[in-house]
């Protein structure tokens, strides 16, 4: 494994334009290690509403930056506080959904540290109830990453107020704010130490060698020039960030084991117009793919299952059944 120096960068629109660019021009026969320090941000998940995720207002006022990634999950706040991972790799076909793999090497580290974390949940990682951070992964052409967040030293008052979470997140949980469910692992640790100390031995842990000893991949400047060309077109692009949300008059969303699935339907005349799918699922396929196959197909349930009998929902959705797809896009209120 080359471990991939980012140089420092702070901005989320570079720093994920790096990490799409190593899974997707660099040689997948190595494996990459890569950290980055985010600004203060909120990183949307791949298959969210933006606007809807957000606290409009607070992130203009205090100049957040708003980016999605190329990965499913749930929308998180970064700032100078947080280490972000990512682990670059083939995939092999069996380590997409398997969040154990890749955050174990972390899990060893914390509880070296003293924090005794443990995966919880589809991608989280927590200490007791509090989560300490959040795991999310991405593939395409046989090649996958696996990143996640390490709150270290985060303005916990500005995760709460930035973001405006779901309400179907919390309906097994007692915990009714995001606030009251996180934790800072500088609080955890039995020691004093700044969160460029704390990559330090991370970095030493997982490479088990001093940091000055670790093999590198080093970015060069045909490298920066497509990391560059990639940030500009796709992640400082509001149509990327944003996107426009159709109008719907139908709106359909609940919490399977694989997440939140959110469907929007402008229903005219018996037949699907826009459609639209949000969440915080993970899968390989785009689902546009499912949009596109409904797209102009009459409101009904023949119809619709008939139009998706030929897909892998699971390849979209995760570990979810057709009928379940179905069941949600015709659920009674």
């Amino acid at each position: 494994m080359l471990f991939i120096d980012n140089q420092g960068i702070h901005d989320p629109a570079i720093n994920l334009a790096i990490e799409e660019y190593a899974l997707k021009h660099l040689s997948m026969d190595e494996s990459y290690l890569l950290f980055y320090i985010n600004k203060p941000s909120i990183i949307i998940g791949k298959h969210q509403n933006t606007i809807e995720e957000i606290n409009q207002e607070y992130v203009r006022n205090n100049n957040i930056q708003v980016v999605r990634r190329l990965s499913g999950g749930g929308a998180v706040y970064h700032d100078l506080g947080n280490l972000n991972f990512s682990f670059i790799t083939k995939d092999d076909g069996q380590s997409f959904h398997n969040f154990l793999k890749f955050t174990q090497p972390v899990i060893d580290f914390l509880r070296k540290m003293g924090v005794p974390a443990e995966l919880s949940g589809r991608n989280d990682l927590q200490v007791g109830e509090k989560k300490i951070s959040g795991n999310a992964q991405f593939s395409t052409r046989g090649r996958m990453f696996s990143h996640g967040t390490l709150m270290f030293d985060l303005n916990l008052d500005d995760v709460q107020a930035s973001l405006n979470a779901n309400p179907e997140k919390f309906k097994s949980k007692s915990t009714k704010s995001v606030r009251s469910r996180v934790a800072n692992i500088k609080e955890l640790l039995g020691t004093d130490m700044t969160i460029e100390e704390f990559r330090a031995e991370l970095l030493r842990s997982i490479f088990g060698m001093e940091p000055d000893q670790v093999p590198q991949y080093v970015l060069q400047d045909k490298d920066w020039e497509i990391i560059n060309q990639i940030s500009k077109e796709r992640y400082q692009n509001w149509d990327w960030n944003y996107g426009l949300s159709p109008e719907s008059n139908v709106k359909h969303a609940k919490k399977f084991p694989v997440g939140i699935i959110d469907i929007r339907m402008d229903i005219r005349e018996g037949h699907i117009g826009e459609i639209k799918i949000y969440g915080d699922f993970f899968g390989v396929g785009d689902v546009a793919d499912i949009e596109n196959l409904l797209r102009g197909k009459k409101y009904e349930e023949q119809t619709v299952r008939a139009a998706l009998s030929g897909i892998d929902v699971k390849h979209y959705f995760g570990n979810l059944e057709l009928d379940e797809l179905v069941g949600l896009i015709f659920l009674e209120e």
